[in-house]
């Protein structure tokens, strides 16, 4: 390890922050007929060490070891909370996808900004998937996988339909889309409502289809 060449290549790869081509690596050197030697001493070297040289193709870089990986393994828990309009957007792309921004509008029943569909596109429960064929080509909506994993389901059908949200008392396009909420809230509980009236029927029709 006191060859200059070897320190050369020791030094360029604790300094990049990617791995390294060996072509690049042999420029640097003097002795560039022994570069796969002075990487083979280097890795035999940190081979024990906390860190490990390794060779990916045609690159060289260095890697915690793998028996320490478990123990630098940072978690951190992040909150965020959803706004009413992006909470409504997400429930109303869920039950009816695909479905546009202006369809969307239309349900909730008020024009909305940018910021509902880019903090779910940025929290990776929606995606764009097409554009419907009509005028302008508008954007169409749908949840993600990342959507059923978060909420704990196996697919969409498993979203409550129409009667099982009137089984639980949920009767309205606000209430319907608190389901969305519900369904991450497993200790929250719905109280049936033995007072249905056909106004609050119909009201969640425009929003939800039966499944």
């Amino acid at each position: 390890m006191t060859n200059k060449d070897t320190k050369i290549i020791e030094a360029i790869l604790f300094a990049s922050g990617a791995p390294v081509d060996e072509k690049d690596l042999k420029e640097k050197i003097k002795d560039k007929n022994n570069i796969e030697n002075y990487l083979i001493d280097l890795k035999d070297f940190y081979k024990t060490r906390g860190i490990n040289l390794l060779k990916t193709g045609t690159k060289w870089s260095f890697r915690t070891s793998e028996e320490l990986s478990s123990e630098l393994t940072i978690f951190k828990t992040q909150k965020r909370k959803l706004s009413r309009a992006a909470l409504e957007t997400l429930s109303i792309i869920a039950y009816q996808q695909p479905i546009t921004r202006s369809e969307i509008e239309n349900i909730r029943g008020v024009q909305m900004g940018r910021g509902s569909i880019d903090h779910l596109m940025e929290i990776g429960w929606i995606k764009p998937s097409g554009r419907k064929n009509i005028p302008g080509k508008p954007t169409l909506w749908i949840t993600t996988d990342l959507f059923i994993e978060h909420f704990g389901l196996n697919n969409l059908s498993d979203l409550p339909n129409k009667e099982e949200l009137k089984a639980s008392g949920f009767l309205d396009k606000r209430a319907a889309i608190a389901t969305i909420s519900d369904l991450a809230n497993n200790d929250e509980n719905s109280q049936s409502n033995d007072n249905l009236e056909q106004d609050d029927e119909n009201n969640i029709d425009d929003f939800i289809q039966d499944t």
